[in-house]
């Protein structure tokens, strides 16, 4: 059922952890990073409540959920091929421009295919089910970004292709990578398509009628089908939506600063490099290098995902988040007093315990609030709280590196970990629904 997700995380890390570098080739300056980045929480904000509507009210041959990530798999593969190779474009438009356009078109796609897997998750699975079935999705997720961040390491230091390159261009490790990136992402969402069962409407409305603990708005059974719905369930979403939109703020907010500025920040922390510096060799090895920690932190989560559930049953999912996010902060905090590279792998020890329960722990925690006739859109609104901390980093997180921090891009990773402690200190007051039900 998750298995997709493989190929989206894939083709997700690839971006993360390579997209600054490559704006950087084109001719973009640090300060100036997280304002092309806004593309992507944008994208988000958009795209993913109007799917989740959309998707809650398909239903053909080809099922409900599975036509939206199909589509979205598709078009994020064009963003990832042609998005290194921008240059191509450069007699029409500059390579900057054509890379960010690509960026923009890779972020919709993605969104677009992230969305309905959530809410697959939250249709196909019983309450007692879903941290179980979203930490496997976390698990699936972590193993995709690993092979995601380290494909451009491998290909260069295990397969011979080159990851020099001159002024202007991205070398052909990167190239190749997000080819590969492409074509796995495509055939891990067929794999989905082709294997999975959906629940037809009248399943769904059973299960509806047997579980009505649901504290989120319920709907009649002449269905609303306008758009602007979408309105009208956010002023009434559910209130542990309420409370996790706090949580999930600060969570987002720690975690776009690190996409964003991690290559600068260890290029010129850990291998000394001025903030100019974007085509040395030394850089690329930089560059090489962050993709390893971030494969780090996506493996560490890809196992502390299963564990996760366990964790939870002991101590209940708020403590297990709250503790995650502790760990993830103190990880973050570190990387300004890690003497080399190779100590940062202890950092990202931390971050990928974090992330794993980024990723599973509040959609369990929220699934067990939503009816099911309202999962998809709940799941798409529930997707601003991830995207709007993202705006507002990327519009002040420039800014900040340039005028606050003197282009010290490490200061955005310090100010990371500290968004992650105060995440982790607002769990307490989320009420979980499912451990109301289960008392």
């Amino acid at each position: 059922m998750s298995f997709g997700f493989l190929g989206i995380q894939m083709g997700f890390a690839l971006q993360n952890a390579n997209a600054s570098r490559i704006l950087q080739i084109f001719g973009a300056d640090v300060h100036e990073l997280s304002w092309f980045w806004i593309i992507a929480p944008l994208m988000g904000l958009i795209v993913q409540p109007i799917v989740g509507h959309y998707s809650d009210k398909t239903w053909g041959k080809f099922g409900r959920r599975k036509p939206y990530f199909l589509i979205g798999a598709i078009l994020a593969s064009i963003g990832l091929v042609l998005m290194p190779q921008a240059d191509m474009f450069i007699a029409f438009l500059p390579a900057l421009w054509v890379g960010a356009g690509m960026l923009m078109i890779m972020d919709a796609s993605f969104n677009i295919a992230m969305e309905p897997f959530r809410a697959l998750v939250g249709d196909n699975l019983r309450t007692d089910q879903r941290t179980a079935g979203f930490s496997i999705q976390t698990a699936l997720i972590g193993f995709g970004a690993v092979i995601g961040s380290w494909l451009p390491y491998a290909l260069a230091n295990w397969f011979g292709v080159s990851n020099q390159t001159e002024a202007g261009a991205v070398p052909a490790n990167l190239i190749w990578s997000f080819i590969i990136g492409a074509l796995i992402l495509i055939i891990s969402i067929l794999v989905t398509v082709i294997t999975t069962k959906e629940y037809s409407p009248e399943e769904m409305h059973a299960f509806d009628q047997e579980h009505p603990e649901h504290d989120g708005l319920e709907v009649s059974e002449d269905e609303k089908s306008s758009l602007l719905d979408i309105l009208d369930d956010f002023k009434q979403m559910p209130v542990t939506m309420r409370q996790l939109s706090w949580v999930q703020f600060f969570s987002w907010f720690g975690l776009f600063g690190m996409w964003v500025f991690a290559t600068p920040a260890i290029a010129q922390h850990i291998y000394h490099l001025p903030p100019t510096d974007s085509s040395s060799s030394t850089y690329q090895d930089a560059g090489d290098w962050v993709g390893i920690l971030f494969g780090i932190y996506n493996l560490v989560s890809a196992f502390y995902a299963f564990a996760l559930p366990y964790i939870a049953k002991k101590i209940g999912r708020k403590r297990t988040h709250a503790i995650s996010l502790i760990i993830g902060g103190i990880g973050l905090l570190s990387v300004y007093v890690m003497p080399d590279e190779n100590w940062l792998i202890v950092s990202m020890i931390g971050v990928g315990i974090a992330w794993a329960s980024i990723l599973a722990m509040p959609y369990a925690i929220l699934a067990g609030s939503i009816s099911p006739k309202k999962m998809g859109v709940y799941m798409g609104i529930f997707n601003f709280f991830i995207v709007i901390p993202q705006i507002i980093n990327a519009l002040i997180g420039g800014p900040l590196v340039k005028y606050a921090y003197g282009d010290q891009a490490i200061f955005a990773l310090v100010i990371s970990g500290v968004s992650f402690l105060i995440a982790a200190a607002l769990v307490s007051k989320v009420k979980d629904v499912d451990d109301v039900i289960q008392k």
